[in-house]
């Protein structure tokens, strides 16, 4: 099967840089002959893993190479807030408190770094 859409084709080739537009779900739906469904949910996969950044009603865009390398852990730091939340709530602490506490290990850190 040809893909048309040059930026489709883009794509398949991994010569997309950071901040390029991605086509519509339906475009690349058309283009592949599959279900938009099956498109939104690699497109909503992608997000998630950090790859791609979607910015509602403006379009999909690939993340820059910084954000992208770091998707491989972003699954890890989510689960570290996960523990972190489900510990401080525990002891009693709700999330105003709990957004504090890491706002001021952030600055704690670009502190020590300086």
């Amino acid at each position: 099967m040809e893909l048309r859409d040059p930026s489709l084709h883009a794509w398949a080739r991994g010569r997309l840089r950071g901040g390029d537009r991605l086509p519509a779900v339906r475009t690349v739906a058309t283009s592949l002959q599959v279900n938009p469904n099956t498109v939104n949910r690699a497109y909503a996969e992608l997000e998630r893993d950090g790859v791609l950044v979607v910015e509602r009603g403006r379009g999909t865009y690939v993340a820059d190479r910084a954000s992208a390398s770091r998707a491989p852990h972003r699954h890890k730091l989510v689960e570290l807030a996960e523990r972190f939340v489900a510990q401080a709530r525990a002891m009693g602490f709700d999330g105003p408190e709990m957004l504090k506490a890491v706002a001021t290990a952030v600055r704690s850190l670009r502190g020590s770094r300086r």
